[in-house]
């Protein structure tokens, strides 16, 4: 007589069960690949430069010319008044060379573009990543340790919420970049990436910390937490075995939003010349190229601005689907 065979199977962990969860959403898969397409982009942005487009988007090239169908055609051609008085850069050529056309200095838009995508996602993801860093030190401090710890990290988070983001990373952008950095004896130049990074970074911690310091003074209460406590284990042990993995679902959820909040904050700062330096590009810094374009070479400011929107959408889709994949909520209704 055989046995009965056990089919009884464990149970996956919470980070497996997210996962499938957010293979299911359809959403969330389509965000992810929007938002893989366009790193991969930005990060082909020197091969694009170099083996496609055949130009460096950094130089100057008001008097160049380029070859379309078989004619030298110059970038920067007569305006379309009727004197012709005035130059404007050539407009979308539909050819691997100038695609998207030319700014005012007679620069690859499509190639800057690229390179503007390289700074713009990399200041948004560090940005997001230290924000994450210092507000979930902060929470987890305010939230654990509670009594004097808690009033002053708590009455230092509403002051600094109290100034308005734009004018709060406004002012430490116009102070950071006449003088640089000073940190001790390190000093930061005012054209280094680090600067816009730390300041949007700075500027989110309070609508980061405030989640967080309420996650974790419910976790606090918590039976296996005072049992913890009970049995004399150290409040540094209980802090990273027990209250850190429990708090790291938030820290993940806020991750995407926070990502999008800080690509929109470069750009309004690049925007405004206190964000990326010349010689330098972002999506921010190709807006304001356009601004005096945008009548009669309207990609230049366009491209870049669909280029925010469509990744901000994908952050805020895949923000929304890495919520409902980690919520216990949901996942205890799934079960």
């Amino acid at each position: 007589m055989t046995k009965p065979s056990n089919t009884h199977r464990p149970s996956a962990g919470p980070w497996a069960s997210a996962l499938r969860s957010l293979l299911r959403n359809r959403a969330a898969l389509a965000s992810v690949a929007v938002l893989a397409f366009i790193v991969v982009a930005s990060l082909c942005a020197p091969f694009y430069a170099r083996h496609v487009a055949h130009t460096d988007p950094f130089v100057s090239n008001v008097a160049g010319t380029i070859m379309l169908n078989g004619q030298e055609t110059d970038i920067m051609q007569p305006n379309d008044n009727p004197l012709h008085l005035g130059l404007s850069p050539i407009g979308p050529t539909g050819h691997t060379a100038y695609l998207l056309g030319a700014d005012s200095q007679g620069r690859d838009i499509m190639a800057r573009l690229l390179y503007g995508g390289r700074n713009s996602l990399l200041i948004s993801f560090s940005a997001a990543v230290l924000c994450l860093v210092m507000a979930g030190t902060v929470g987890i401090a305010a939230g654990f340790f509670g009594g004097v710890t808690d009033m002053v990290l708590s009455r230092l988070m509403d002051i600094m919420w109290a100034v308005p983001v734009y004018l709060f990373a406004i002012s430490l952008s116009i102070v950071t970049i006449t003088s640089g950095l000073r940190i001790g004896p390190f000093v930061i130049e005012a054209d280094n990436l680090l600067i816009p990074i730390v300041i949007i970074a700075l500027v989110y911690v309070p609508y980061a910390a405030r989640p967080v310091r309420g996650r974790v003074i419910a976790l606090r209460q918590a039976e296996f937490v005072t049992a913890a406590r009970c049995l004399g284990v150290p409040r540094w042990r209980i802090v990273l075995r027990d209250i850190l993995p429990n708090v790291s679902t938030t820290l993940v959820v806020m991750g995407p939003l926070l990502m999008a909040m800080a690509l929109l904050a470069e750009s309004a700062l690049s925007f405004l010349s206190i964000g990326v330096q010349a010689p330098a590009a972002s999506w921010g810094t190709i807006i304001l190229d356009g601004e005096g374009l945008i009548y009669t070479r309207p990609m230049v400011a366009i491209a870049p601005g669909l280029a925010i929107v469509a990744v901000v959408l994908a952050l805020n889709i895949l923000g929304d689907g890495l919520r409902d994949a980690l919520d216990v909520r949901d996942a205890s209704r799934r079960e």
